[in-house]
């Protein structure tokens, strides 16, 4: 949809305003049941084929806390530099919203397991900067709904809705920061920064995949704009459910104008949820935002409290992996490589996939070369990620193996990629059904070489008197005529020692 709103310029908005943001991160947990009963999470089901009574909220159906999601959100605490709580319970959130079976949400409010940390965050140019942790909580989520009919899929406008119940319940942790002030005209870069580096803690913690395009992972995105010098907030808005990195950047950037906009013609900014639209990077009205006391909190009364031992929280802590940051750093060091290119490694999902090749017996120069060359353009080709690719890191590796046999070069490298990623099967299965060993023998070399030269007399004539860089022409003939199959280097060699040339 294209979306008419008045917008200040980003540079006048920025003279005049101060953004301060808020960012809610929701993180559904990887466990194998939903948070308060024994219903698998596992996608795909047929709808409200995964429900029960607990889950769908029928009197008398008791909840019963799961302890790994508990012990998830504990990890994710320690990792995030929070306090862990000694006592904390449940809540009840009271709201009516069709996809919540219950009429409320089973969350924590004052009372959340984890609290009071911070995460640092590394922007493009290097600058740290630290974004402090109001608290992490534990919820879960709501079903889905489905409207029927109308040009937008969302509910105005069209003419019935369908409801799938199947993921009410799944186990979700909610990361709220407290206001993100001074970031000036990079708010939304550090916007996109740290749920950039929240999702990458997540994934080395192993409690989630943290995929935003598959709902795993999503950030509300609350902005609001104050004149330079006053202390006091400015009214905000709620940018619901964003699910890329590069959509947190834009609707921050976006709210960020129109918020100026509005405040420039004298208007007034509504305390509101909106809705962020990709195709643009606009946003739009959604609802009126209530306030906590709207939702009527109260302790749920049929769950008891979640008191994690000490030995226990510290027992994780020490089992916690190496965070994303530290070993990125580490990496930057053992690989050789600048901050920009680890960067670009980051932001094409690839660092996992290739300390897998190198694991698997890759040097790391040629890990990095394949990921993020031949086949993040095959990726990007596809309008997919390097991870999702019909290629495994031991393939990779495999084919790095073959190169530094002289069985391939880079070309015919190339093409047994392709064939892999075209499901032809493992690269030596590749390599044998497309014929594309390298060929090094002299036997087989000669007469390539030798028809080369006659065909180029005038070239052979320049190497004779010295011009020895002039063998790439006729090593290029020799690599036309064996459909690129020849060692090159070889070629080379034999082209001298026929016209009586040193290579020195």
């Amino acid at each position: 949809m294209t979306v008419t709103t008045d917008l200040e310029s980003y540079e006048d908005a920025l003279r005049s305003y101060d953004p301060v943001m808020g960012l809610e991160v929701h993180v559904e947990l990887g466990t194998r049941t939903k948070m308060f009963c024994g219903c698998s999470t596992e996608l795909g089901a047929e709808p409200n084929s995964q429900v029960c009574p607990t889950c769908l909220g029928l009197p008398g159906a008791l909840p019963v806390v799961n302890a790994v999601g508990v012990e998830s959100a504990v990890k994710i605490g320690l990792a995030l530099n929070c306090e862990i709580a000694e006592w904390c319970r449940f809540a009840r959130k009271n709201y009516f919203y069709p996809d919540m079976p219950k009429n409320f949400q089973t969350s924590q409010y004052d009372e959340p397991i984890a609290f009071d940390g911070y995460l640092d965050v590394q922007l493009e140019d290097g600058e740290v900067f630290r974004v402090e942790i109001e608290r992490a909580h534990m919820e879960e989520d709501t079903g889905k709904s489905k409207h029927v009919g109308g040009a937008t899929g969302r509910i105005h406008g069209a003419s019935h809705s369908l409801l799938d119940y199947n993921r009410a319940g799944i186990p979700l942790i909610e990361i709220v920061t407290k206001p993100i002030e001074g970031a000036g005209e990079r708010a939304p870069e550090v916007a996109k920064a740290y749920v950039a580096e929240l999702r990458e803690v997540i994934k080395a913690l192993g409690v989630s995949e943290a995929r935003m395009d598959k709902g795993q992972m999503r950030c509300d995105v609350n902005l609001s704009l104050r004149p330079h010098g006053r202390a006091e907030f400015g009214t905000r808005s709620e940018t619901k459910n964003v699910n890329s990195l590069r959509s947190v950047e834009r609707a921050a950037r976006f709210e960020i104008q129109r918020h100026a906009a509005v405040l420039n013609s004298g208007g007034t900014i509504v305390q509101e949820t909106r809705h962020f639209h990709e195709e643009d990077g606009s946003t739009t009205a959604g609802r009126i935002k209530d306030n906590a006391e709207d939702y009527r909190y109260f302790p749920e009364p049929d769950l008891v409290p979640v008191a994690p031992e000490r030995a226990w929280v510290e027992e994780l802590r020490a089992a916690l992996p190496e965070m994303p940051r530290a070993r990125r750093n580490r990496l930057l060091g053992e690989w050789g490589v600048t901050e920009h290119d680890m960067q670009s490694m980051l932001n094409a999902g690839a660092v996992d996939l290739i300390v897998a090749t190198i694991e698997a017996g890759a040097p790391a120069d040629q890990a990095r070369k394949w990921w993020m060359g031949e086949i993040a353009r095959y990726a990007n080709e596809q309008g997919t990620t390097v991870d999702e690719v019909a290629i495994t890191p031991a393939q990779v590796a495999r084919i790095t193996a073959l190169v530094a046999a002289g069985e391939l070069n880079d070309k015919l490298a190339r093409q047994v990629i392709d064939g892999v990623l075209k499901g032809e099967g493992d690269p030596d299965e590749v390599v044998a059904g497309r014929g594309l060993k390298l060929v090094s023998d002299d036997g087989a070399l000669n007469a390539a070489v030798d028809e080369a030269i006659a065909g180029n007399p005038a070239v052979a004539d320049k190497i004779r008197g010295g011009k020895v860089a002039a063998a790439g022409a006729l090593v290029g003939a020799v690599m036309k005529a064996t459909r690129g199959q020849a060692d090159a280097a070889r070629v080379k060699e034999l082209i001298l020692e026929r016209l009586g040339v040193s290579a020195g």
